[in-house]
C-alpha cells in the first residue's frame, strides 16, 4: 500500500468564504430547527424514560457535584457559554497554519458531524433537562448566570430545543481527536480532558441528557469511518496490462 500524497495549505479566501457559507447554513438549521413545544418535551419524557431504563447515572448526581457553591456553578455556566465557539475556531485556525491536511480533514469531519446533527435537531426537537421540572435539575444559568439563553425562545442560534445531538460534546471530541492526530509527546492523550470536562458541564448545567453525548459520539464515528485521515493508506489501483496480455 502506499500512503496518500501530503495535501497543500487550502487558500485563505477559499476556506473563508466556504466557512462562511457553512456557518449560514448552520445557522439557517438551527432556525428551522425550532421544533414544536410540545414534542420537544414529549421527546424529554422519552429520552429520560431510556436513560432510565438503561441505568444510566441520574443527571441529577452530576449537577449535585456543583451545587455546594455559587462559584462553582457560575465556572461551569462561564465554561458553557464561552468555550464551545472559540475553541473550535482556534483550533481550527491553529490546523490550517500549521498542519494544512489534517485541517482539511477536521474541516470535513466538523461539516458532516454539524450536517447530520442539524437534521436530527429537525426530526428530534428536544427539551433540555432544565426545562422540565419533573426531572428535578436546576438551571443554573438562570440561577446565578451568566446564560447564553433567555425565555422559552426558539429564535437566534441558540436553539434550546436542539439539545440531540450535543454538538458542545461533538466538536469538543473533533478537537481532541485532530491534536492527538497531529501532536507526538506521549501526553497528547490528555486533550481527551477537553470533552470529558464539557460532558461534565453539559450535564452538570442540566443542558443536557447522557444520551446527547452518547448519539454525537456515534455520529462522529460515523463522519470518521466515511472521511480518510492523513497519512492513511491509499489501495493500489488494478495494473493495467497490454491488450490480448492475461491479467
Amino acid at each position: 500500500m502506499q500512503q496518500a500524497p501530503p495535501a497543500s495549505r487550502p487558500r485563505v479566501l477559499a476556506e473563508l468564504a466556504l466557512i462562511t457559507v457553512l456557518y449560514g447554513v448552520y445557522r439557517l438549521g438551527r432556525l428551522l430547527a425550532d421544533g414544536n413545544l410540545s414534542d420537544a418535551f414529549a421527546n424529554a419524557t422519552r429520552v429520560w424514560s431510556w436513560e432510565r431504563a438503561a441505568h444510566l447515572p441520574h443527571e441529577a448526581s452530576v449537577q449535585a457535584l456543583i451545587l455546594h457553591g455559587e462559584v462553582l456553578q457560575k465556572a461551569a455556566n462561564v465554561f458553557y457559554t464561552t468555550v464551545h465557539f472559540p475553541a473550535t475556531i482556534v483550533f481550527l485556525v491553529w490546523m490550517f497554519s500549521r498542519h494544512p491536511a489534517h485541517y482539511v480533514w477536521v474541516r470535513r469531519t466538523l461539516t458532516v458531524l454539524t450536517g447530520t446533527a442539524l437534521l436530527l435537531h429537525l426530526a428530534f426537537p428536544l427539551a433540555p433537562p432544565r426545562m422540565v421540572p419533573g426531572f428535578g435539575l436546576i438551571d443554573t444559568g438562570r440561577l446565578v448566570g451568566p446564560s447564553p439563553y433567555g425565555e422559552v425562545d426558539t429564535e437566534g442560534l441558540a436553539n434550546q430545543f436542539a439539545a440531540m445531538p450535543s454538538l458542545h460534546i461533538g466538536w469538543a471530541l473533533v478537537v481532541a481527536i485532530g491534536l492527538i492526530a497531529v501532536t507526538r509527546t506521549p501526553w497528547r492523550w490528555l486533550w481527551l480532558a477537553h470533552p470529558a470536562l464539557t460532558l461534565f458541564v453539559v450535564v452538570a448545567t442540566a443542558n443536557h441528557y447522557w444520551l446527547d453525548a452518547v448519539v454525537a459520539t456515534a455520529l462522529l464515528t460515523l463522519a470518521l469511518l466515511l472521511i480518510r485521515s492523513p497519512g492513511a493508506p491509499v489501495l493500489p489501483s488494478p495494473a493495467r496490462h497490454p491488450r490480448g496480455t492475461p491479467a
